[in-house]
C-alpha cells in the first residue's frame, strides 16, 4: 500500500469516524494540559511550603538571642617549621 492509496483509504472512512477521532485528539491535548497544569501547581505548592518554613526559622531567628560564640580552645601542641630560602638574582650576564 503506497500513500495515495492510504489517502484513497482514509477518504472514504465515515464522518463517525473523523468526529470521534477529533474529540479524542481534542481530549488528549485537554487531559495533557490539565495533567501539566497539576504537575506545576504541585511543585509550586512544594516551593511555596519550603520558603515558608524557611521564612519561619529566618523570622524566629531574628527575634530570639543566642549566647556570643565561645573561641576555641587554644592548641596545646605548637609546632614551629624553620625553613631556609635563598634568594637568586636573575640578570643577564652575556657580554
Amino acid at each position: 500500500m503506497n500513500g495515495k492509496q492510504f489517502l484513497e483509504l482514509l477518504a472514504r472512512l465515515p464522518a463517525r469516524v473523523w468526529l470521534q477521532a477529533i474529540i479524542g485528539l481534542i481530549g488528549f491535548v485537554v487531559l495533557a494540559v490539565l495533567g501539566f497544569a497539576v504537575i506545576a501547581g504541585v511543585a509550586a505548592l512544594v516551593l511555596v511550603a519550603i520558603l515558608g518554613f524557611k521564612a519561619k526559622a529566618w523570622i524566629a531567628g531574628l527575634f530570639t538571642r543566642t549566647p556570643p560564640a565561645e573561641p576555641p580552645p587554644p592548641r596545646e601542641v605548637r609546632q614551629v617549621t624553620d625553613v631556609q630560602y635563598e634568594i637568586v638574582d636573575k640578570r643577564d650576564d652575556r657580554p
